[in-house]
């Protein structure tokens, strides 16, 4: 595995590392992005409202029950082709219960005396939304997104199955051509990558969270 990783071969053109590297971080983030675009509003609305919460929540614990590589056969079957949708389709379906599920606990956690609060100071449903609401959830919508996004980055190897690159690659390749230093490499980069994007949210939280809601 070391000679594989220090030829400089293995990580120059359009299969060298680099590129794998960066076709799964493109899937990572497609898929976390649609993600966060579906389950975050969903989130904030049943968290805010109180209502239809044991319906989505539900739902979204049925799709994360769902075997990725089973949704990933599913997807190709539906729309009848092989490639990026339905790679797309199993890690957003992957991604969104973390998601929707830690957005409706931190704004259906928020005190109601500090609801209370801002609506006796004549704040509107919106500005409790976005002054009160969303600012103390913080940390787990945070959370939602960080647990969806290490969970995509390690199942995106499922592209390799349908023709695409990414690490996933190196796994299928290697154990199809019992090369197992190029299988374990591509183990080894999917893991330092998942690190890496955790890393990546341990950062942004110490950022985006209030002072007066960290913990030391």
């Amino acid at each position: 595995m070391w000679d594989y990783l220090t030829d400089a071969y293995n990580w120059s053109g359009n299969e060298g590392i680099w590129t794998r590297i960066l076709q799964h971080l493109w899937y990572t983030f497609a898929a976390l992005g649609i993600s966060a675009v579906i389950a975050l509003p969903i989130g904030l609305r049943i968290g805010h409202t109180r209502r239809g919460a044991f319906l989505a929540i539900n739902l979204g614990n049925a799709a994360r029950a769902l075997p990725s590589l089973g949704l990933l056969m599913l997807a190709v079957l539906i729309t009848d082709q092989i490639g990026f949708v339905p790679v797309l389709i199993a890690l957003v379906a992957l991604g969104v219960p973390p998601i929707l599920a830690s957005t409706y606990a931190g704004l259906s956690g928020v005190d109601p005396a500090t609801i209370d609060a801002a609506r006796g100071m004549g704040m509107t449903g919106r500005e409790i939304l976005t002054k009160v609401e969303i600012p103390i959830a913080m940390p787990l919508i945070i959370s939602g997104l960080r647990s969806a996004a290490l969970q995509i980055v390690s199942t995106a190897t499922i592209a390799a199955l349908v023709a695409l690159g990414g690490l996933g690659r190196y796994v299928v390749d290697g154990l199809k051509l019992r090369d197992f230093p190029q299988m374990f490499t591509g183990a080894l980069l999917v893991a330092l990558l998942a690190i890496g994007i955790d890393a990546l949210f341990a950062l942004i939280g110490r950022f985006a969270v209030s002072d007066g809601l960290k913990v030391d």
